[in-house]
């Protein structure tokens, strides 16, 4: 509310502007953006923002509002900083979610789709593939919620937009816990990243090597390391330290990457144990095992 009583322009509308890579999903994602009720405009041309906005405001009683814009707006799309701008001061501050994906799965898109990158032109489409990077670097940088969709199918994708923001109701922090293998690169969206390869890795164990972190036996392997429980704690700790400052910095979400050498056991195990652990101090958790199955 506002000194004079009235509802700031924030509570009044929950706007979500999609962006991101070409060919890292954006179709997959509005359309479960629409499954869980969100009006979807696709492809607006930024100066055209603040308009609806105060259409939708004014004349409708949408609440959910999720506009797409990127590169395919052409010249429109440099105008999206300004936009963003005039929009933060009106009492706007859109939610950003931007899709990114790595060079290899982004061409093998392209080039199964048999469509050209928008920036194609003439040349290669890995070209257009680091150009777009090139214009996107501040959104991305600036992005609350980054899915790296290179190993997600477009079922997998909509799972994770959906578990984001289909609770409006939920104003607290919400956190995407992934485990991962070293050995297959660092999760691109994570916010933080844990290393679990201080543990002893059940691999060595022949028994235990077939299964998996979700395994009983191999979680109760790895959780009774004593130093198990102890990262557990300082680590739930420093996620609820942080938790304050995020929110008040308008970042609603948080991505943690847990890591071990092949992503299988131990990084598993630990962000299981540490989601029930975030969920316990109230934070909405969803646990992703990027690499499990891979190896």
């Amino acid at each position: 509310m506002n000194d004079q009583g009235r509802p700031e322009a924030s509570e009044k509308l929950d706007l979500l502007l999609v962006t991101g890579m070409s060919g890292a999903g954006k179709t997959a994602a509005t359309a479960a953006l629409d499954d869980i009720g969100w009006f979807v405009v696709d492809n607006l041309p930024p100066s055209l923002l603040m308009d609806l906005v105060t259409t939708v405001t004014q004349r409708t009683d949408l609440r959910r509002v999720a506009v797409v814009a990127d590169v395919r707006g052409g010249v429109f799309f440099g105008e999206l900083r300004g936009a963003l701008d005039r929009l933060t001061e009106q009492g706007y501050r859109p939610t950003v979610l931007f899709l990114e994906a790595g060079d290899e799965a982004l061409v093998r898109r392209f080039e199964s789709a048999r469509r050209p990158h928008p920036l194609q032109g003439g040349g290669r489409v890995l070209e257009a593939i680091e150009r777009e990077r090139e214009e996107l670097a501040s959104l991305r940088v600036a992005a609350d919620v980054v899915i790296d969709t290179s190993l997600l199918n477009p079922h997998e994708l909509a799972g994770r937009v959906r578990s984001a923001f289909s609770a409006p109701e939920i104003t607290g922090l919400r956190a995407i816990v992934i485990s991962f293998g070293f050995k297959y690169g660092l999760p691109v969206d994570a916010d933080l990243v844990a290393d679990m390869r201080f543990l002893p890795n059940p691999h060595w164990v022949p028994h235990l090597r077939p299964q998996n972190g979700t395994d009983a036996e191999v979680s109760d392997y790895v959780l009774a390391q004593p130093t198990a429980e102890d990262f557990l704690d300082h680590y739930s700790e420093l996620v609820a330290m942080v938790a304050p400052g995020y929110l008040h910095e308008g970042k609603r979400f948080v991505t943690i990457g847990i890591g071990c050498t092949g992503g299988k056991h131990r990084s598993v195990a630990m962000s299981e144990a540490l989601a029930q652990r975030l969920r316990k101090q109230g934070i909405e958790t969803l646990v992703v095992h990027r690499d499990l199955g891979r190896e």
